[in-house]
């Protein structure tokens, strides 16, 4: 959580684009094969929540 308070408004916004490929590459790739980490998937959307707080605040 720390590690986003830091961070420009521009920073942020570059991390979240990268989170939100991230989340959907790893909905496409679940869908296929049983096999996956779901805490993975847990913890992109909990870290996208975090980055939106933080752009949130800094408005």
């Amino acid at each position: 959580m720390s590690e986003f308070k830091a961070k420009t408004k521009e920073e942020l916004q570059k991390i979240l684009t990268e989170k939100r490929a991230s989340l959907q590459e790893f909905r496409f790739n679940a869908s296929g094969s049983k096999s996956r980490n779901v805490k993975e998937g847990r913890n992109l959307r909990r870290d996208i929540a975090r980055i939106l707080t933080e752009l949130n605040k800094k408005v």
